[in-house]
């Protein structure tokens, strides 16, 4: 128990067998409960967990049939900490990156009441930056503008970080069969949080680096991920902005993006077409594409604006 909160740790494991033991055993006491989920892993990573639960009760161990990516695995797990009633529930790696010693952090803004969702931030202090391998540290800064305007929690760093805690309620509130099954889970979760109108509390947490291995496909991420935030925003804007609600924001953006985009290519077209041709652009053209292009700009602007002040906060 933590602040008389039933805790429940979720654990998605794939190929992680090196690290796995010294993640369950790096576990505090007030964690009740520690749900392993294995994700089909080959090396069979959940017989670790079968071999630890004999001096550890508090262990439990899924086996899933079939490989769901670490989105997939985590629900699997979060459903199984909802049939334990738990309080808090969270999402801790196998890798061994995410200390446990910063749990209690972790835990108290939500156990507070104050806060339904915690997460770690990598990016507070010079030291945690310097622990990031350089690689890592650039592609999370590419990420994380494109992310917080996906989801809407403009207030946050590191929003792909995956060492978090959700509130019972918080989860409650979220169709968790339609969450993304593989790696834009942490942005998806944020997307539907934020459509929630849930709290968010960024806790500094310094990420741990040793010689694990990511199963992430770079390749298959940068082709995927784009289309996955636009279809994210798409989203999150139709439910907030236009079923939910409907105020300035919405009007600025049905009327800016059609002039901006109008603009944009109009002109290009118009470009490519006289340049061709081999003739001047008459200035009344140039016109009905400057136009549109700045008007759409600024009220999509004044969108993201309003956008960025609808942040849930306390």
């Amino acid at each position: 128990m933590f602040e008389n909160k039933k805790i429940a740790v979720v654990i998605p494991t794939f190929k992680a067998n090196a690290h796995l033991s010294d993640v369950i055993s790096g576990l505090p006491a007030i964690v009740d409960h520690i749900i392993v989920v294995d994700d089909h892993c080959p090396l069979q990573s959940g017989k670790i967990a079968i071999e630890m639960q004999k001096s550890d009760p508090r262990i439990h161990v899924i086996f899933l049939k079939e490989n769901q990516g670490v989105g997939g695995a985590t629900v699997n797990g979060y459903k199984k900490a909802i049939d334990l009633d738990c309080d808090i529930v969270v999402k801790m790696d196998s890798d061994d990156q995410m200390d446990p010693d910063y749990l209690p952090d972790l835990l108290k803004p939500v156990a507070e009441g104050r806060f339904g969702y915690a997460k770690g931030n990598r990016f507070v202090d010079f030291k945690a930056l310097r622990a990031m391998p350089g690689f890592r540290l650039f592609g999370n800064s590419m990420l994380s503008f494109l992310v917080k305007a996906c989801s809407g929690y403009w207030n946050i760093m590191d929003p792909t970080n995956g060492y978090t805690a959700i509130s019972k309620e918080a989860l409650q509130k979220i169709n968790l069969d339609k969450l993304a099954k593989r790696y834009f889970f942490e942005t998806d979760m944020l997307i539907r949080l934020n459509i929630q109108n849930t709290v968010i509390k960024d806790v500094p947490i310094p990420a741990r680096y040793g010689n694990e291995q990511s199963n992430l496909s770079i390749r298959n991420t940068m082709i995927r991920f784009p289309f996955l935030l636009l279809k994210g925003v798409t989203k999150r804007f139709i439910l907030k902005y236009l079923i939910y609600d409907f105020n300035m924001a919405s009007v600025y953006v049905l009327s800016g993006m059609p002039m901006l985009l109008w603009g944009l290519f109009y002109g290009l077209f118009k470009w490519i077409e006289n340049t061709i041709n081999h003739v001047a652009t008459p200035t009344g053209t140039i016109m009905l594409s400057v136009l549109p292009l700045i008007l759409g700009t600024q009220f999509v602007i004044a969108a993201i604006n309003i956008d960025i002040n609808s942040t849930p906060k306390n």
